[in-house]
């Protein structure tokens, strides 16, 4: 982990030449939930997680980076197939990495300031508000 707080990852791509590729510097994370939760927000991986470490926003769900003890729990039990390990992101998901901490270290529509890590999602309820990135995304089914 660097100064940032945020960890280098690299992804290997093995080809003829046997070189890899860098991903971005993103966030620290363990589990991220990607496009498929929009809308649909199952909610199974809530009950499941053992550290309440999954928050509701409006239109997804999001595993807050810090709270999260890596357990994957969370990722059997979720009928939508929508989480996943950090390093096994789909490549066309890789915003979501950094959109999961953004609703934790950013200040959200409506709020006064970033949320933070609050010691569990029953502690703050249901936000009624998510990041940039769901909120621009085409509602499911139009």
């Amino acid at each position: 982990m660097n100064r940032q707080g945020r960890w280098s990852l690299r992804k290997w791509a093995f080809g003829p030449s046997l070189q890899h590729r860098e991903i971005d510097t993103l966030p620290r994370m363990t589990y991220v939930i990607g496009r498929a939760c929009v809308d649909v927000m199952d909610k199974s991986c809530v009950l499941e997680c053992p550290v309440d470490c999954i928050y509701e926003g409006a239109r997804s769900v999001y595993i807050n980076p810090d709270e999260c003890v890596d357990c994957g729990a969370c990722k059997p039990i979720c009928r939508m197939d929508a989480i996943y390990y950090e390093t096994d992101l789909p490549t066309d998901q890789h915003q979501h990495l950094a959109d999961n901490a953004a609703f934790f270290s950013e200040t959200l529509p409506g709020r006064d300031g970033p949320l933070g890590s609050p010691g569990g999602a029953a502690n703050v309820g249901p936000l009624r508000v998510d990041t940039q990135l769901v909120s621009a995304l085409p509602p499911r089914g139009s």
